[in-house]
């Protein structure tokens, strides 16, 4: 019992690191390097306590995973420990993604939770 007690824990822990990362950890130089460059950039706005932000997680990841999306950088902002981020871009809320394309903002989301408006919005960066 306790073998499969250990192996279930394991298994939870490996499942919810995939789950919650939802791309690379935000910094500054690194998003201004990939704009300067003309990449697509998802930024995802985080907590890790937002049901709302884990339930974005989901299609972040679907999409990261996708071979349609392999040309889109995928990065994360820390709302609880990213306060500069958090200005640089006006967040107002946690749970917010913001799109950018051709070295701009295309658009931005935020407090949505269907799987489907999340996978439409997300769309908008190919």
């Amino acid at each position: 019992m306790r073998h499969l007690f250990a192996f279930f824990f394991v298994c939870l822990l490996a499942i919810s690191q995939y789950v919650n990362a939802a791309g690379k950890l935000y910094n500054q130089q690194e998003f201004d390097t990939l704009l300067a460059q003309g990449k697509t950039i998802v930024v995802h706005i985080h907590a890790d306590w937002c049901g709302t932000c884990k339930a974005q997680d989901v299609q972040i990841n679907a999409a990261m995973n996708a071979s349609e999306f392999k040309d889109v950088a995928f990065l994360e902002v820390d709302y609880d420990m990213q306060r500069k981020a958090l200005k640089f871009f006006n967040i107002k809320i946690q749970s917010t993604i913001i799109i950018f394309k051709n070295g701009k903002e295309i658009d931005r989301i935020a407090a949505e939770r269907d799987a489907t408006e999340l996978q439409l919005f997300l769309k908008k960066s190919l």
